[in-house]
């Protein structure tokens, strides 16, 4: 099958381009498509900046790292 020039075009210029302008170029063809996934924009996490004491997060991130990734065998 042969491809447009317009595609032979696209993916010569998107070679060029870093790995993190390639991934924009995917997101804007998603978009563009319809099938983005939809997420929360970064605007939209903001009303929760505060929200938590600082001592409290210290705690969450101390229990995640003390925590997380251990297996309890005797648990199954």
């Amino acid at each position: 099958m042969k491809k447009s020039a317009a595609i032979q075009e696209i993916v010569e210029r998107l070679e060029k381009l870093s790995l993190g302008q390639q991934r924009q170029v995917l997101d804007f063809i998603l978009e563009l498509s319809g099938e983005s996934p939809k997420g929360i924009s970064g605007k939209e996490l903001l009303e929760f900046v505060g929200l938590f004491p600082p001592e409290d997060l210290k705690q969450i991130k101390q229990a995640i790292e003390e925590d997380c990734g251990q297996i309890d065998t005797s648990e199954w």
